[in-house]
């Protein structure tokens, strides 16, 4: 009987994801249904409010639906979007912005029946103030933190000024937190109007349904040919839970996309080194590039759960074979940190081994700390959630080779942050995503007055040479200056042992072959605008 319900229940399953994927082709005819983009989430896209772009699901749905007023291309490099240009004041304290003066809301009865307006720079100050409304709460408040005032010059300029340098403060304004609403959004409901200037519009939303958005005709930009962009007529997302069940659509052609690496599938569409299964590379197509997301185990340096023995944080950098972890847990994809705390694909990224993975200086470290305390064998307590048992088990094995003895704690995500903010937890599982293009981003998490909670220095770090070298850092504004200070920091954090770099991640793309222009880029953010079918 419990077979018979379960089979019904996946079925039913089955017959939602394929409801879900064509619930809008009823509207578009023949030829337009050939040019619906489908993916799936796993998990509900909770706003379509660009200062709640916090996860991915939601980021990538934002984006299709708002500007900034910079973006970053393919390669991290800050090229116009809404501004058309911008100057920085040689303080380094004001940067003024010049708006296109051809970009249009999407069409909407607040603007008077089937109508729009043009952008212009009140839209953009409403925009950025409404970030730090107490009221809103937006997660995204803090990048007007640095900010002292924001104004209308004219219809088409904006000017901000900071309250103290930040070099990497324009990479912060391509982040979707800052995508830019009309004023009259304030009399709107997100769920309903989600206004913006993007390359599609809001058509249809049940919440763990659907959501269905379509062209953009008035979208102001074009390709290199002078073609309107979008390409594509539509936009379909679903939300099936079971990732099984997803790349089951994908393989039968029910979904156009599919993104990262599940335990679920990975054996069965990877080989161990990363590549197709031959029987998949007629329909199947991956790309692959650097991400900017170091996964690392941090490490308590004060408090109860600290680890001060930098002789047994070496030990543990050493003892184990970060390439071996990719191959057999990642099917190859990835690189092993052996070498720096910021990622690959950043200014600042060291090629230089720093722990190499190398058993025997392992084993001689732990005879060392058992020297040092009275011959007491090492014991430590690692953090995880159930998602990275897997790579924690890993670990785990590998470091009672060298004598150190391991207890695996899973717990659930919250709980997890929770305590690691309140430094209860002595080592941890953790990653760090980049949310600006800038090595500042991975470096603040080890500057002393970013201590958690109040900050993102999870694992207390503190050195007065780096602080300097830190602080030093935000007064130069020209990258290339701040790339010597970044490896300084950078060498001091590996020096120390103060994490346990384990790899650096890569994006994994899989579409279907008949794809084209999708493109991916080390954020890992999904662009739609040049997207086509054949």
């Amino acid at each position: 009987m419990q077979s018979s319900i379960l089979k019904i229940t996946y079925s039913c399953l089955i017959f939602t994801v394929i409801f879900c994927c064509f619930s809008c082709q009823n509207e578009l005819t023949a030829e337009q249904e050939k040019s619906v983009f489908r993916y799936n989430e796993h998990a509900n896209i909770t706003s379509l409010d660009p200062a709640f772009a916090k996860d991915q699901r939601n980021i990538w749905a934002v984006n299709q639906l708002y500007n900034q007023l910079v973006q970053l291309d393919d390669s991290l490099n800050i090229i116009p979007d809404l501004a058309k240009s911008w100057k920085i004041s040689e303080s380094g304290l004001q940067y003024t912005f010049q708006l296109r003066k051809d970009v249009f809301f999407h069409k909407n009865e607040v603007f008077g029946k089937d109508s729009t307006r043009l952008l212009n720079a009140e839209d953009v100050v409403y925009s950025f103030q409404r970030l730090t409304d107490e009221d809103i709460a937006s997660p995204g408040s803090w990048i007007m933190r640095n900010v002292k005032n924001i104004s209308a010059v004219d219809d088409f300029t904006v000017k901000i000024e900071l309250k103290k340098v930040f070099p990497a403060f324009l990479g912060l304004l391509s982040m979707n937190y800052t995508g830019i609403l009309p004023k009259e959004m304030e009399k709107l409901d997100f769920h309903k109007n989600p206004i913006g200037t993007g390359p599609f519009y809001l058509k249809k939303w049940k919440s763990n349904e659907k959501l269905v958005f379509r062209k953009n005709e008035n979208y102001f930009e074009k390709d290199e040919n002078g073609n309107s962009l979008p390409y594509l007529e539509a936009v379909a997302i679903s939300f099936l839970p079971e990732k099984q069940s997803e790349f089951m659509q994908f393989t039968l052609g029910n979904l156009d996309f599919m993104s990262g690496l599940d335990a679920a599938y990975k054996d069965e569409l990877l080989t161990s080194t990363g590549n197709l299964r031959p029987k998949y590379e007629k329909e199947i197509q991956i790309e692959k590039t650097p991400y900017l997301n170091m996964e690392y185990i941090g490490i308590s340096l004060q408090g109860d759960q600290k680890v001060d023995s930098k002789t047994l944080r070496k030990a543990l950098n050493y003892g184990f074979s970060r390439e071996n972890m990719i191959a057999y847990l990642r099917n190859g994809i990835g690189y092993p940190a052996e070498n720096s705390f910021i990622p690959k694909g950043l200014p600042g990224h060291s090629e230089k081994p720093v722990y190499p993975y190398n058993l025997k200086k392992a084993k001689e470290l732990v005879k060392e700390f058992r020297k040092e305390n009275n011959g007491i064998r090492p014991k430590i307590n690692l953090a995880t959630t159930a998602q990275y048992l897997d790579i924690c088990e890993f670990l785990q094995r590998e470091w009672q080779k060298i004598g150190v003895e391991v207890k695996v704690e899973v717990m659930p995500a919250s709980t997890l942050l929770q305590q690691r903010s309140a430094g209860k937890l002595q080592t941890f599982r953790a990653s760090w995503i980049a949310d600006y293009p800038d090595a500042e981003n991975y470096l603040s998490l080890f500057y002393s007055e970013n201590f958690a909670p109040n900050g993102p220095n999870y694992t207390r770090f503190s050195s007065a040479e780096y602080d300097e070298l830190y602080q030093k850092s935000l007064t130069l504004p020209e990258l290339e200056n701040r790339v010597n200070l970044y490896k300084k920091m950078d060498s001091i954090v590996m020096n120390e042992a103060a994490v346990i770099p384990l790899y650096y991640d890569e994006v994994v793309r899989f579409s279907r072959n008949n794809v084209k222009g999708l493109g991916i880029n080390p954020q890992n953010l999904l662009d739609l605008r040049r997207v086509y079918k054949k």
